[in-house]
């Protein structure tokens, strides 16, 4: 190994992450009784733009999938950049925002360059293994506007695997994704100032929002120096 990025490479062997070739295995079929399937946004997210707690900018969607989340804040008036690992996520993503000016794109949303007001992650950060945390903090240092906000909903330590970071290395997998405690959260993200931190609403069937209540919600804003 000679570079940072060769140490990266074979913690992510150790840790066995989900590549672009699995995710598109994932959402190849889309007849799948899977929750995030839907077209629905969540609910945090509907409910801070509702109540003005966000307003229309520039937006960064990390992990985007599909894209219901990035359609549905380019109809609030949005300027979205949405991007995801899986090709096949993006071209379904394309199919929905069909006439909405979201710019889709294939790859890795950590080398996005640009300033955001807004950065938002439905069920990425928690398929991250504990090494790449450091990329996405750096995305969120560099991309993030002061006064911008980022937003988050991960799994709970009860949906996902809850164990101390170095086991999941020894256990070659992350099992599904890792779950997380509200102070583990605050303390990754301690350069950031807390808004709201809780448990998704429960959403039933016919709701126009998506929630589950073995996420988390979080907004944190970047403080202007």
């Amino acid at each position: 190994m000679r570079t940072i990025e060769d140490v990266m490479a074979l913690l992510d062997e150790l840790s066995a992450p989900c590549g672009g070739d699995w995710w598109d295995r994932f959402y190849a079929d889309r007849s799948r009784e899977v929750p995030f399937f839907v077209t629905k946004p969540d609910e945090n997210l509907a409910g801070h733009v509702e109540r003005g707690t966000l307003t229309p900018g520039r937006v960064l969607d990390v992990g985007c999938g599909p894209g219901r989340n990035a359609v549905f804040l380019a109809r609030n008036g949005f300027q979205v950049d949405a991007v995801d690992i899986s090709a096949t996520a993006i071209r379904w993503a394309g199919e929905r925002a069909e006439g909405l000016d979201v710019r889709f794109r294939h790859g890795d949303a950590f080398a996005t360059e640009g300033s955001y007001d807004l950065i938002y992650d439905s069920g990425c950060f928690h398929h991250l293994p504990p090494h790449r945390r450091v990329g996405y903090l750096a995305l969120l240092d560099r991309a993030l506007v002061p006064g911008g906000h980022f937003a988050l909903t991960c799994f709970t330590a009860e949906e996902g695997t809850f164990t101390p970071d170095a086991d999941l290395y020894q256990r070659s997998g992350l099992s599904g994704g890792v779950g997380y405690t509200p102070d583990e959260l605050r303390w990754i993200f301690q350069d950031l100032t807390e808004i709201d931190l809780r448990r998704m609403t429960e959403e039933p069937p016919d709701s126009p929002r998506f929630g589950k209540s073995f996420l988390w919600t979080a907004l944190f804003r970047k403080d202007v120096q």
